[in-house]
């Protein structure tokens, strides 16, 4: 991979701008030309910002989207993923999705209790929780807090189904609650892995754990008997979409039962971000990137259509999906994640209650 020469470039940031809130009045803008705004570039102090929701289980309908029910316990995400869709969510909360959302994290200490509640409620349903679908419920400030844990422990407690999709290896912390569950068959994990290329990971996702790190976190899930997967997201033309293969090999060596993918699409703030740091990062094929990019989602950057806005179309999208099934084929052979169960729900926290 190419060696950054850009001197604008900051590491250790994925953004490398605040784009503006398009629901604020008013703009910041950076540009002091004696350099004076590299202390806010590079300051690297994390704010929490505290939530009290009074529900925390959001209902998707979404046809592209197998969970019904997703469950997020942070807003904003260290990690600082150049890509994350997740960006866009935060201009809801009056902040940018650029640099703000790497630190500025909404955290939901009181999410363990709500949940509870709602399974406690007249008529609740259980259906799987995808844990999250959002911002990564193991990202670094949950070492501190625990929020993720106490929502595992309660959903252990009632018996409940729930998926999980990071790409931190904190989650093996949580093994002792996820075994219990995996042995119900009330758990799924995705690891988000999209490349094996270090040195596109520290640009693309500088505060994330290596790719070898992942790949100890498959192993060591699977070892355990929890049903572990890979996530092979997001595929971007021109940066990772040739790894797809070995990505899939060196995760079904290590033990995942399955595998998924999206192609990237630059919705919103994102198409400015992205756009930003690809011609900082990579100058000499940023627009091959980006041209690719669009060639996936009809010319366009952006795309919100159901039903091609995670896969694509054309033929770039298309060569994707062809090596992605061939992959799948060759390394995973007919390896499945098996189904989660509904029927161990246990409301009060007990089976007991099933006696009136």
């Amino acid at each position: 991979m190419d060696t950054i020469q850009n001197p604008e470039y900051f590491k250790g940031r994925g953004a490398q701008v605040n784009t503006h809130n398009k629901f604020a009045a008013q703009r910041y803008v950076a540009e002091h030309i004696e350099g004076l705004d590299e202390e806010f570039l590079e300051n690297s102090n994390t704010q929490l910002i505290e939530e009290h929701p009074k529900k925390i289980i959001s209902v998707n309908d979404s046809p592209d989207l197998r969970m019904g029910y997703s469950l997020n316990p942070y807003q904003g995400c260290e990690h600082g993923c150049i890509y994350c869709y997740a960006r866009n969510a935060h201009e809801y909360w009056g902040y940018s999705a650029g640099l703000d959302f790497e630190r500025k994290i909404i955290v939901k200490r009181n999410a363990a209790d709500v949940l509870e509640r709602q399974f406690n409620a007249r008529g609740y349903q259980p259906q799987p929780i995808m844990l999250s679908g959002n911002t990564d419920c193991y990202q670094p400030i949950e070492r501190k807090l625990g929020i993720t844990r106490a929502i595992l422990q309660v959903m252990l407690r009632y018996r409940h189904p729930v998926s999980i999709i990071s790409k931190n290896n904190l989650i093996l912390r949580d093994l002792d609650i996820l075994s219990p569950l995996a042995c119900l068959g009330l758990v799924h994990v995705a690891i988000s892995l999209n490349s094996l290329d270090e040195s596109l990971r520290q640009k693309m996702e500088p505060r994330t754990v290596t790719a070898k790190g992942r790949l100890q976190v498959i192993k060591r899930l699977s070892d355990a008997g929890i049903p572990v997967m890979v996530m092979c997201a997001p595929i971007i033309p021109g940066l990772n979409s040739d790894e797809v293969p070995r990505v899939i090999e060196a995760a079904a060596h290590h033990g995942a039962r399955g595998a998924g993918y999206t192609i990237v699409r630059l919705n919103g703030a994102i198409g400015e971000l992205f756009t930003d740091w690809v011609y900082k990062a990579y100058p000499d094929r940023a627009d091959k990137v980006l041209h690719g990019i669009a060639a996936c989602h009809g010319g366009k950057l952006n795309d919100s259509r159901w039903g091609t806005r995670m896969k694509g179309e054309g033929h770039e999208a298309e060569s994707i999906r062809q090596l992605f099934k061939l992959s799948v084929r060759q390394y995973l052979g007919n390896r499945s994640l098996p189904p989660l169960r509904l029927d161990l729900f246990a409301p009060k926290g007990g089976k007991q209650l099933d006696l009136f």
